[in-house]
């Protein structure tokens, strides 16, 4: 319909892209369905807008319009309410799953880099921001027709590794290896305890660091194996609760020649230097600093695994965009690394796109892997569950295993819609009383909401038929609008990398169909079989929005 009405406003000789920037949705209904202000005109047409309007109102084809009004100088277009229901409302059912999906990508292939937890660290709460953004990105993009591969990449070597090498050998060493995440993130808040201020202690990091990076030491090698496997398995129930699956998991390990080899021929090639014994890229005149590639001993810095990874991710499939999200304190390294890409010519570093997102921050402050002032995934998740728990048997009595697995659904509506309805630049203060609430914009409210409506479409399961529209009410339109939207929403949110913006529709969509649900009687009313068919697709439009956000669906709460 927006682009019935762009090809109306032609007459203006405005382009497609600014009329379709300047459409407005009034609020008010009274104001029409779509606006256009005439005041850009005023110059180009040296008269009133208000005259403007009037004149362009009159010379529009008012075909598949109830009317046309020139008000304030705008131009007011009011759909026929009748014909445009009936018509959104069949092609929702025809398409359902499809319904908002484009071909915008089609032929493209994208790359999303994303979640990025380290071995032998914690997944904390954190760590579910740039997973549950990446996972969006990736399905909004899918959705819009890219072939979508989804990359992880962990640091399984390096300083924070060492640290944690040596606090285990030190301290732990008769324990038996275990896969749990909490174990792993105790242990390194130890050592970068007792490593403060401990000189002896930095100095045996360092050769650790040194060992590992030669790989001379055969006990010291199979220790770290052993640890590392251990802790990629600790995230496999969280990527399940999450889930999100990736086509491919890089590992810096993998990476740490081929980055040594590239730091050696950037200096050969007279784009990088020695300087006090460290190879560096100067990109002072770039206002971008130093950029550290390896080490004064000559160990390899993540600078220069990122430089390797570049490589190996068009080399092996040769995508059209490769999207890295991390958090906002890794930009500077990102533009560095970007910059370094373009210096050393490689052919594909326009095509190289970094997002960097604020943190997720408690109430009491800021949270760090370093000090253990953190919410550990498992811990968070599992008091998340039995909030749900407590909420769920307040409105009835389930069995154990029913009760679980609902509470885990809610949960993780509680988790994921925080993280993904702020804008990337607001850091989240992440409130878990609010989060998991089944009233306001939360995550819950979305999907009691879809269950308030299938329980309506179990009342109506033997309502069969096609429909006729007599009158659509001030609610009904409203609704109706706002699923219209849904296609728009979804194309915006998808070229922008915003499913913020999905995240608010679906706020918006769920309180204009409670609006409709507590004014309009459906079962039994005169507009039954038309309104049954309108929460059918009030249900349909939810499930779509909730799935571009990873959000799991429910049938009941």
């Amino acid at each position: 319909m927006k682009s019935k009405i762009i090809n109306a406003l032609k007459i203006t000789g405005l382009d497609p892209k600014t009329i379709e920037e300047l459409v407005e949705i009034p609020k008010d209904l009274t104001n029409g369905d779509y606006a256009f202000p005439c005041f850009i005109l005023s110059k180009t047409m040296r008269k009133n807008p208000l005259e403007i309007a009037k004149e362009i109102a009159d010379k529009i084809n008012k075909d598949g319009f109830e009317r046309v009004e020139a008000t304030r100088g705008y131009i007011n277009f009011f759909l026929d309410s009748k014909k445009f229901a009936y018509n959104l409302l069949k092609t929702i059912s025809k398409e359902k799953k499809k319904y908002g999906s484009n071909k915008v990508g089609k032929g493209k292939k994208f790359m999303m880099e994303f979640s990025q937890p380290n071995t032998h660290k914690a997944f904390h709460v954190g760590h579910i921001r740039g997973t549950s953004l990446g996972e969006s990105i990736a399905r909004l993009r899918e959705f819009s027709g890219y072939d979508v591969i989804r990359a992880n990449y962990s640091g399984d070597t390096g300083m924070h590794i060492a640290k944690w090498l040596w606090a285990y050998t030190k301290f732990h060493k008769k324990e038996k290896i275990q896969n749990d995440e909490s174990w792993f993130a105790k242990i390194y808040v130890e050592a970068v305890q007792k490593l403060d201020g401990n000189e002896d202690g930095e100095n045996e990091v360092l050769e650790i660091n040194k060992k590992l990076d030669e790989k001379r030491d055969n006990k010291l090698l199979k220790l770290w194996k052993d640890t590392r496997s251990k802790s990629i398995t600790a995230w496999k129930p969280v990527y399940k609760d999450l889930d999100v699956k990736f086509d491919e998991h890089f590992f810096e390990s993998q990476f740490e020649l081929a980055g040594k080899n590239i730091s050696y021929e950037l200096v050969k090639k007279g784009f990088a230097e020695i300087s006090d014994g460290a190879t560096i890229i100067n990109l002072k005149d770039k206002n971008l600093g130093v950029w550290v590639l390896l080490r004064r001993d000559g160990t390899v810095l993540y600078s220069a695994k990122d430089l390797a990874l570049a490589e190996k991710k068009f080399d092996k499939y040769d995508v059209d965009e490769s999207l890295v999200i991390t958090s906002v304190e890794q930009n500077l390294h990102f533009q560095q690394l970007k910059k370094t890409l373009e210096i050393m010519k490689f052919k594909n570093w326009e095509k190289y796109y970094h997002l960097g997102y604020e943190s997720v921050r408690l109430p009491e402050g800021k949270m760090s892997s370093r000090t253990g002032n953190n919410i550990l995934y498992a811990d968070f998740r599992n008091e998340l569950v039995e909030a749900a728990k407590k909420e769920i048997n307040k409105r009835e009595k389930l069995s154990e295993v029913d009760a679980e697995k609902r509470a885990i659904a809610i949960a993780v509506a509680g988790m994921k819609y925080p993280m993904i309805k702020q804008d990337t630049n607001k850091v989240i203060i992440f409130n878990k009383e609010e989060a998991i609430r089944f009233e306001g914009d939360t995550g819950p409210y979305l999907l009691y909401s879809l269950a308030r409506a299938n329980s309506i479409l179990k009342k109506s399961n033997k309502i069969k038929g096609n429909f006729i529209i007599h009158q659509v009410d001030e609610y009904e339109r409203k609704l109706i609008n706002e699923l219209a939207k849904f296609p728009e929403i979804v194309d915006g949110s998808s070229k922008n990398l915003s499913p913020n913006l999905i995240a608010h529709y679906s706020y918006s969509l769920a309180q204009m169909f409670n609006e409709f649900y507590h004014t309009c009687a459906v079962i039994g009313s005169k507009e039954e079989k038309f309104r049954v068919a309108l929460v059918s697709a009030f249900v349909q439009v939810l499930e779509n929005a909730l799935h571009l956000l990873g959000i799991p669906t429910l049938d009941e709460m």
